[in-house]
């Protein structure tokens, strides 16, 4: 086989299309700047498009590039295959399959695959893996992270948000930090200097309320616990040990609370929680209870706490199941099925609260 005349024969289609879209780019642009519209911008990438190798002090109001395109700034939409690199500002529609990067403001409505990057923002970022602005007040949508500064609207991630000031809300998969919040915080851990509303299991703020206790329940469980949280709601997680079993001994428990009534020295309480206790082999024992739980203030920072719960446990143990003999309704666990079951308990403890 002749290799020069195969590859000349492969190369002179593609050839002769790109000079093709070139030149169909090229007179588009001419023709739109000599009836006096605004520069439009259609390439393959930088510099191979109808702004050639201005393009990266052009400003456009429409840009389309196959892979990647530079532009000064972007008045209307901009379409790339991976990448839109805009040096300054951008208004309208940023789409591009892999990246956006504004070096100014922002001001539209960005989609990009994986990434975000401007320098201010008033508009919409929307991204596959993060979006990250200096500053800004728009809305920020990404599957792992955003990164913001000023954000009066909202901030939601798969993973983490952080920001610096916020009045609206940040929603994270597992946690959000702000310095100053005037809304609210929705996470597994939220973090801010002061905050709002802030719901999760863990919320750590200087003018929200912690508290370090100890609990036990109907079953023996003891654990220590950590509660943290605002005037109203509050976050709870606590480790612990069971002594009545030998094997699923070890107790863990998560949920969320909420004061109800509160004085200078009565609360009242009312807590939705879900736990197990682990062997870390076969078997498993879970729990879920709502709890009412008066609690009296001894000092300003030592709180005593007890009262009833109703509870359903789900177990496929032995020890599981002769924990709790009387239940308001139950089925399953006869012929190694697994126990279902609705029972009432109780909950009692101390706890010592601190800023």
């Amino acid at each position: 086989m002749n290799f020069k005349l195969y590859l000349n024969n492969m190369m002179l289609p593609v050839l002769k299309a790109s000079s093709l879209f070139l030149m169909v780019a090229a007179s588009t642009n001419i023709y739109a700047q000599s009836n006096g519209s605004a520069r439009t911008n259609v390439g393959l990438v930088y510099p191979l498009s109808s702004n050639w190798t201005h393009a990266a002090k052009d400003t456009n109001s429409f840009s389309l590039n196959f892979i990647a395109g530079v532009s000064a700034a972007e008045r209307g939409a901009s379409f790339a295959g991976i990448s839109n690199i805009i040096h300054h500002d951008a208004k309208g529609l940023q789409v591009a399959g892999f990246s956006n990067h504004v070096g100014g403001t922002a001001d539209g409505t960005m989609f990009a695959g994986f990434l975000n990057t401007y320098g201010s923002g008033n508009g919409v970022a929307v991204a596959g893996f993060a979006n990250i602005a200096g500053s800004g007040t728009g809305a920020q949508i990404a599957g792992f992270m955003n990164k913001g500064g000023d954000v009066a609207s909202i901030q939601i991630a798969g993973f983490s948000n952080f920001a610096r000031n916020v009045k609206g809300t940040q929603i994270a998969g597992f946690m959000n930090v702000a310095k100053k919040v005037k809304g609210t915080q929705l996470a597994f851990i939220n973090i801010a200097d002061s905050a709002g509303t802030q719901i999760g299991i863990i919320n750590l703020a200087k003018n929200g309320e912690k508290g370090i206790g100890v609990t036990i329940d109907e079953n023996q469980t003891t654990l220590l616990t950590f509660r943290s949280g605002g005037k109203v709601l509050y976050g709870i997680v606590g480790l612990g040990y069971n002594f009545n079993n030998r094997k699923e001994k070890y107790a863990y428990e998560a949920g969320l609370g909420a004061h109800v009534f509160t004085s200078n020295t009565f609360r009242l309480n009312t807590e939705l929680v879900s736990g197990s206790l682990e062997s870390f082999k076969n078997g498993d024992y879970f729990k879920s209870s709502f709890r009412l739980m008066p609690a009296f203030k001894i000092t300003p920072s030592l709180e005593l706490f007890a009262g009833p719960s109703i509870n359903y446990v789900n177990t496929d143990t032995e020890e599981g199941k002769s924990l709790i003999t009387k239940y308001l309704s139950s089925w399953g666990g006869k012929d190694g099925r697994d126990l279902h079951g609705f029972y009432f308990g109780y909950t009692a403890g101390v706890q010592v609260l601190f800023k």
